[in-house]
C-alpha cells in the first residue's frame, strides 16, 4: 500500500504481475456502499485470491476483501461480496472477446482513488508457468544487482 498526493492510499496485487502476464489495462469504476468507501480511504483492503469475470453483459468483481468499518455498526457491508465494474460498453466488448480466448483472464491490478472516486486498474492476464515465474526473479535479481553496482555500494560477483 502506497499513498498519492491526496494522502489515498493506493492499494497494489502485486502478486498479480508475478503470477500473469498482463497484456493490456483497463481503467474501471466501482459501486461500492458507504461504509466500504471509508474502510477503503484507511487503506484496509486485499487483493488476495481475487479476479473478475463477465456476467450478462457487466462486469464484475469477486473475492475483493474489505474490511468492515469500525464505526459501521448495522450500516457495515458483507467484506467479499461481489462488486460490479463500471466500464464502457466498447471496453466490455473488449474484454468478452479477449476472455472467450483459451488462457486469457481479468485480475484487478491497483485500487485507487481518483477525483474522489474509487477506480480499479484491471489486466487482461495471461497465466505465467513457473520457468517464467523463475525467469522473472532472475531478470528482477539481475537488474537489482546493476542498481547497486552503479550505486557503488555492493560489487557484482557473476
Amino acid at each position: 500500500m502506497s499513498e498519492n498526493k491526496n494522502n489515498t492510499p493506493t492499494i497494489n496485487n502485486r502478486k498479480a504481475r508475478h503470477d500473469f502476464n498482463i497484456e493490456e489495462t483497463f481503467e474501471a469504476g466501482l459501486v461500492l456502499k458507504g461504509t466500504e468507501v471509508k474502510s477503503l480511504r484507511q487503506g484496509k483492503a486485499s487483493f488476495t485470491d481475487s479476479f473478475a469475470y463477465l456476467q450478462n453483459g457487466e462486469v464484475w468483481l469477486r473475492e475483493l476483501y474489505i474490511k468492515p468499518y469500525e464505526h459501521g455498526s448495522y450500516y457495515n457491508h458483507d467484506p467479499i461480496r461481489p462488486r460490479k465494474l463500471l466500464l464502457n460498453k466498447k471496453e466490455i466488448r473488449a474484454l468478452d472477446k479477449a476472455t472467450q480466448q483459451q488462457g486469457y483472464t481479468i485480475v484487478p491490478l491497483k485500487l485507487y482513488f481518483k477525483k474522489g472516486n474509487a477506480k480499479v486498474l484491471i489486466g487482461l492476464a495471461k497465466g505465467k508457468k513457473q520457468y517464467d515465474k523463475r525467469d522473472s526473479i532472475k531478470e528482477k535479481d539481475v537488474k537489482r544487482q546493476i542498481e547497486r553496482n552503479v550505486k557503488g555500494n555492493y560489487k557484482i560477483n557473476m
